[in-house]
């Protein structure tokens, strides 16, 4: 979620950072097709904490009919207490899968066009060149929220148990100008998907979190996925995240999650983020030409549809999915188009810091390629 997090937080951003796009950039030869390997899984994990990126992480692959989890790391700082194998995590911008996939239905449904302007459905909220579309797939042109949040570790810290109302986070992107005019350019902001929320909110005439359980979470029986809203807390077997506060690590897991909203406020597990992804890319949760809809590209964004990326890898596989970051957890959903190749991932920050590039490299085309 946070890309402001990216430059004074890296070492907590590293996977939310690390998108199949920086793999395609710096792979230059295609792979041949082969199966997931457990032990070279293994070793990717290893060297991610290994090299002070992170304390801890867990993962779960599919490849075919074969399928496992692995972790690496510790829970804790002070504890050799593994990570949890289904441990829960902050999914960051994750969320925004979930709600453009809510979006969508609605859409299926005849209740909102894609290609309206948002005021249509919320007069004066936006620029009113601004259309349904645009929020989901980013190009907008809204400012970035969280780009004007003090979101350094130490600026963090006296704000993390804040509530924050989703007005209230709309205002600080709208007090500033568009970043560009709609539809001219792609740029990933926050912003959007407190627009998207709002827009469920109108449409639904409920709580964007009602919508999300009622349509996604009990009719796939996500048990282990909540929208937490002011809930400091991670219920259940979880790993702690750390940053770096006045030069001392600091356990930054609980924090008020509603600086993220519907912009990647929610807290899964891999097993359940396999569940929802499987769902999706089979076309479980959207009609025929929603689906559609949500993986088109286009010349403005071509490796962004509605809240999911869309990249091929060297090796020529096709990836769907979407990573996220919060403070404390990285995560990643990724799954090929035919879901026969998964992969859900979290990360747990260390304070330490370190170079997750290789590892997370090594990992993709492990699983992938």
């Amino acid at each position: 979620m946070y890309r402001r997090f990216s430059r004074p937080l890296k070492k907590i951003q590293l996977v939310a950072a690390l998108t199949v796009a920086g793999l395609i950039a710096t792979t230059g030869t295609a792979l041949a097709d082969t199966s997931a390997d457990r032990d070279v899984v293994q070793e990717a994990l290893d060297q991610l904490t290994a090299s002070g990126a992170a304390l801890g992480v867990q993962a779960r692959v599919t490849d075919g009919r074969q399928r496992f989890t692995a972790r690496s790391g510790k829970a804790e700082l002070g504890s050799n207490r593994p990570v949890p194998e289904n441990g829960r995590f902050r999914i960051g911008s994750i969320t925004k899968t979930f709600v453009s996939t809510v979006l969508l239905q609605l859409s299926g449904e005849g209740k909102v066009a894609l290609d309206a302007p948002v005021v249509r459905y919320l007069p004066g909220l936006i620029d009113g060149r601004i259309t349904v579309r645009q929020i989901l797939q980013h190009t907008s042109g809204l400012y970035n929220y969280t780009d004007a949040l003090p979101l350094s570790p130490d600026e963090f810290e006296p704000i993390r148990y804040k509530h924050w109302t989703p007005e209230e986070l709309l205002k600080v992107s709208t007090d500033k100008p568009l970043d560009f005019d709609p539809g001219t350019r792609w740029n990933y902001s926050n912003t959007n998907y407190v627009v998207a929320g709002l827009l469920v909110e109108k449409l639904t005439g409920r709580p964007y979190e009602k919508a999300v359980e009622q349509r996604i979470l009990k009719p796939l029986r996500l048990g282990d996925t909540e929208l937490p809203g002011d809930d400091v807390d991670i219920r259940g077997p979880h790993a702690h995240g750390y940053v770096t506060v006045a030069g001392k690590p600091n356990d930054i897991t609980r924090i008020n999650p509603s600086v993220a909203w519907a912009a990647g406020e929610m807290i899964s597990t891999t097993r359940d983020l396999d569940t929802f992804g499987v769902a999706l890319a089979s076309g479980r949760l959207l009609k025929p030409a929603q689906q559609q809809e949500i993986t088109r590209t286009t010349a403005v964004s071509p490796e962004y549809g509605l809240g999911l990326q869309v990249q091929t890898l060297p090796c020529g596989s096709k990836v769907w999915g979407h990573g996220g970051g919060i403070p404390g957890y990285s995560s990643q959903l990724l799954t090929t188009p035919d879901t026969t190749k998964r992969l859900e991932l979290s990360v747990t920050s260390a304070p330490t810091g370190g170079d997750a590039n290789d590892a997370f490299r090594k990992l993709l085309t492990e699983v992938f390629c």
